[in-house]
């Protein structure tokens, strides 16, 4: 029930699956993930039937947009984006959604 500093259920990840395809590649793609071992906990990540969707309020949207400052001192003090680059090397450190 996290991601980095936040903690909380509404912070739980899970892969939201519509159809049997999309839960087989879901659960193969954990599995690929546990068995590679980058993490030194389990992976807990939920994988659940999709059901309705609302999306968060808008102030919560594009946060990182409308809030660059505060957004950059929240990856620094969590160490979002050193764990990030020591997982995945030095251009996910940076990444930015287009």
């Amino acid at each position: 029930d996290r991601q980095f500093c936040d903690r909380g259920t509404q912070y739980r990840a899970a892969i939201f699956y519509h159809d049997a395809e999309q839960r087989r590649q879901a659960e193969e793609s954990r599995q690929a993930l546990e068995q590679s071992k980058p993490f030194q906990e389990p992976i807990v990540t939920q994988i659940v039937p999709a059901t309705a969707f609302y999306p968060a309020e808008e102030y919560h949207q594009d946060f990182y947009k409308k809030n660059p400052v505060r957004y950059k001192f929240y990856k620094y003090n969590c160490g979002r984006s050193q764990r990030l680059e020591a997982l995945w090397g030095p251009s996910s450190a940076g990444h930015r959604r287009p």
